[in-house]
């Protein structure tokens, strides 16, 4: 039976399950972590440190500083989507009695800034930078995989115009998923008990598809129910194309208009006309048995491509901001870029159920009890 129209509407943006009674029903009934609490933070710091050595290695890439608070009359702070549904913690520094204040925001991602960081930190074309970021998301609904509190490792890396392609994107994603994969392998070694039956390892491989492609396959479904039943065929994905409306008149997810190109037009493998140069990495995650996002990101707006965007979306007036006038005047680096998230890696690697046990965050008693009852037991 086809979903009507208005699921799909309803499923572009607000992440997450929905309510507590459903994700009750969700969460795994014969869960036990394999690892002890003190494993547990022990791998967590095993992994982190691997993941941004060889993130740094494979990608050319340095550690460096990032912003909590950002002002917002830069522009910088990112605002996720383009509805408007999910916006920052603002607040006003009053400083010197009011005489020189600040109005501030607290970032959702580091994924403007990180642009400009390029650079203010003088890196060339083949350079690029990565950061320990952490933010604060408070429009999330809060499940086992969307939490309040939000950490990633926001990189950045310098591109030529020659470079904005699908095979820059994809050479990148694979180096990605290397890095990934051997932390998984690197946990394994460390942590036998994560080597588990119950459980498969992630795939060497990751497969390539096209949010157009997706919606071929199951043409009736929204996009979670498209990546949930995508992810069971093909473990680990990433899909080209976020923010491009596709043949069913929606986008696949809806998506900024101001940092990934999602308009550039470019060529399938079996020669279509598609449309974008970005995409997320989703995994099958055998713990919760369902889709399960790593990664979001892809090569940046140039001028053209931000009015483009910006025009689609009907936020012209953006271009007066000082982030949006340095790329209209090609003041910064083209660049390729994307915010891998910690806690959301980490969970998967440990064969985690719950985001909680690998991040310490703000959870409602709710949540906390039907964890409880699941033998999943969050940090506090």
């Amino acid at each position: 039976m086809a979903n009507p129209p208005d699921d799909k509407k309803a499923d572009l943006a607000g992440p997450g399950i929905g309510n507590y009674d459903e994700l009750e029903k969700i969460l795994p009934h014969d869960y036990s972590s394999l690892l002890t609490p003190k494993e547990t933070q022990e791998a967590i710091f095993a992994a982190k440190t691997y993941i941004e050595e060889n993130l740094c290695k494979e990608l050319n890439l340095m550690m460096v500083t990032v912003p909590l608070i950002v002002d917002v009359e830069t522009g910088v702070n990112d605002m996720l989507d383009r509805d408007g549904s999910r916006t920052p913690i603002q607040f006003h520094i009053s400083n010197d009695y009011d005489k020189h204040p600040v109005d501030a925001q607290v970032v959702q991602a580091a994924t403007k800034w990180k642009r400009m960081a390029l650079k203010q930190f003088g890196m060339t074309v083949g350079e690029g930078l990565c950061t320990d970021m952490r933010a604060v998301r408070k429009d999330y609904f809060l499940d086992h995989d969307h939490s309040a509190y939000v950490d990633q490792w926001d990189w950045e890396k310098g591109i030529t115009a020659e470079q904005r392609n699908l095979d820059t994107l994809k050479d990148t994603v694979r180096k990605i998923w290397k890095v990934i994969k051997g932390a998984e392998m690197n946990l394994q070694q460390l942590f036998p008990k994560l080597k588990s039956a119950k459980y498969p390892s992630l795939p060497d491989e990751i497969t390539f598809l096209h949010a157009e492609e997706i919606l071929d396959m199951y043409p009736d479904l929204p996009r979670k129910q498209r990546e949930t039943l995508v992810v069971q065929e093909y473990p680990a994905i990433f899909i080209i194309g976020i923010g491009w409306t596709l043949q069913d008149g929606y986008p696949h997810e809806m998506r900024a208009a101001d940092y990934d190109d999602w308009v550039t037009e470019t060529v399938s493998e079996s020669g279509r006309t598609m449309h974008g140069l970005n995409g997320d990495i989703l995994v099958w995650n055998p713990v919760t048995r369902r889709r399960h996002e790593l990664m979001s990101g892809g090569i940046r707006v140039n001028a053209e491509t931000l009015r483009a965007q910006l025009e689609i979306t009907g936020q012209l007036d953006w271009l007066k901001l000082p982030y949006h006038r340095a790329i209209a005047k090609n003041e910064i680096p083209l660049s390729i870029g994307g915010g891998i998230g910690q806690s959301r890696t980490l969970m998967l690697l440990l064969k985690k159920a719950h985001l909680g046990e690998v991040s310490v965050t703000v959870w409602p008693k709710v949540l906390k009890d039907i964890c409880r009852k699941k033998n999943i037991h969050v940090l506090e």
